[in-house]
Order: structure tokens, then C-alpha cells, then sequence
């Protein structure tokens, strides 16, 4: 067989090989791109580009918006896309709804996974808030000193509290920084351990943590910590989802794949 035709043959073979997009940007994102990379299908991550250094993926990777549900839509028809995967922050409801929007509008199969929420157990101290404004409410007027672990996106309205003393984690830097007259930024990735997060709240006094009811293990240990301590948790309500059909693990996605495409994983593999 020649260059040309062997190349013709590739390329036919390739063309009909599922399209997976995974819209991604969460530690489940990168672990169903592993358990897929090996399948006889495209794979691609789609990541919003918020994280300056995001964490290697085990399949290509495009980056930035699509431009709203539209252009999600012409992305799927343009790549050809078979199936949509929505495995996005459960706060992320901006392109959740976009997602579901955009796979209606063009009759592509798509499948949420969704972490479940972390649930209260025995010796927390839980004050539900809907967001980071009722949340700085909530915190009341006497000064506290407060862990936050809600994100860059959601700092700003804790600039209406500026009697706190802020203690920010995250991935990147602040930029700007918290208008508030007392604020330590901590730089650090998870996944964290039990053992570090209560050395942490205990190294700096804290006593009022902020965070997102996000679910699954890579944050939990802040949660476990402020228990341990008796710490009250501020946490967020998750917000509502858009309709169509959920998994809560990886290895559920990847059943749902195989029964929907009729994918195999290489003899030999």
C-alpha cells in the first residue's frame, strides 16, 4: 500500500472515531481523560483558562470561552462532536446552562458529572449562605479572623467587611488585591490533607471559614480540620443545575460512554 493510501486510510479511520468533548477544569475532568485516553475515540478538554499553570491533561486541551451557548453550539457542529461531557466546577453554572443549551440545539448527547455535595456530620458547625456577599454579611461586626477559600472571582464583596482579618487561599495570585486593611494570601494547589489544613487554621487563629460546598476529596480537609477545631464553616448553597442526565463518578461517565458510543478499550490495553 502506498504513502497516499495508506495516509487516505488513517485519516478515514480517525473521521470515524467518537468525539468526546469534556468541558473540564476539576480533578474528575482530568481523571476521566485518563480513563478515556487509551479508547479508540477523540478526546478533548476544554479548560476556561482562569488558572495560569492548570494541571497537565492526559488528552489535548483547547483553552478559553466559546463565546456563550452559541458558540458552543458552532464549536460542536465545526469539531463534529458526538458527545458532550459537562464535568465543570459545581459552581461553573454560567457554562453549565450554556452547555445544556448548546447540546439541545444541536441534538448532542450530553452527560453532567457532578460531584455530590459534602453533607454535615456530627461536631460541625455549619451557617448556610446563598453567596459571598450574605456570606460577609453573616460573618456579623465583631472582627474575625477568617479563612477564605471561595476563589479569586468571589473575594470582592468581602471588601464590605473590612473589620476581618482575611486569610485567602488559592492557586494563583490576587490580583487586584482584597480592599480590606488585613489580608495574607496563601498560594497553594490541592489536594490537601486533614493534617495540614488544621495546622494551618491553628498556625493562624482562624476562627470563621468561607468556602463552596464543592464536594468530593481534594478540599474536604478544611472541612474535617474546622470540625476538629470547632470552627464555624460558612458555607455556600450550591446553586441550581440545568436539567439532563448526571453521573456523580468517573467510572459512571465512562459506563455511560460505553453504552452510548459502544466504545472498547484496545485489545491489549
Amino acid at each position: 500500500m502506498d504513502n497516499q493510501r495508506t495516509c487516505g486510510v488513517l485519516g478515514s479511520w480517525l473521521d470515524m472515531r467518537p468525539h468526546i468533548l469534556i468541558l473540564g477544569g476539576t480533578t474528575e475532568a482530568r481523571e476521566l481523560g485518563f480513563a478515556l485516553c487509551h479508547r479508540e475515540l477523540v478526546t478533548t478538554i476544554s479548560l476556561a483558562g482562569r488558572t495560569a499553570a492548570p494541571a497537565a491533561q492526559p488528552v489535548p486541551v483547547r483553552r478559553g470561552g466559546f463565546g456563550g451557548a452559541d458558540g458552543l453550539a458552532e464549536y460542536l457542529r465545526a469539531e463534529r462532536v458526538d458527545f458532550l461531557i459537562d464535568a465543570t466546577h459545581p459552581y461553573a453554572e454560567t457554562i453549565s446552562a450554556n452547555a445544556v443549551q448548546a447540546a439541545s440545539w444541536t441534538n448532542t448527547p450530553i452527560l453532567a458529572l457532578r460531584r455530590p455535595p459534602w453533607s454535615a456530620l456530627e461536631g460541625d458547625t455549619w451557617i448556610d449562605v446563598s453567596d459571598a456577599q450574605s456570606a460577609a454579611r453573616a460573618l456579623g461586626e465583631r472582627p474575625r479572623r477568617v479563612f477564605l477559600t471561595v476563589g479569586r472571582q468571589e473575594l470582592a464583596p468581602f471588601a464590605s467587611a473590612p473589620q476581618h482579618h482575611y486569610f485567602i487561599r488559592s492557586v494563583d495570585p490576587v490580583e487586584p488585591p482584597l480592599d480590606v486593611p488585613h489580608a495574607h494570601y496563601i498560594l497553594a494547589r490541592g489536594p490537601f490533607t486533614e493534617s495540614q489544613d488544621r495546622a494551618l487554621l491553628e498556625s493562624f487563629c482562624i476562627d470563621a471559614v468561607v468556602a463552596k460546598n464543592s464536594g468530593g476529596e481534594a478540599t474536604y480537609s478544611k472541612i474535617a480540620a474546622a470540625r476538629l477545631l470547632g470552627i464555624p464553616v460558612f458555607m455556600f448553597s450550591r446553586p441550581p443545575v440545568p436539567q439532563c442526565p448526571s453521573v456523580g463518578t468517573v467510572a459512571e461517565a465512562v459506563a455511560w460512554l460505553d453504552h452510548a458510543a459502544g466504545l472498547a478499550v484496545p485489545r491489549g490495553v
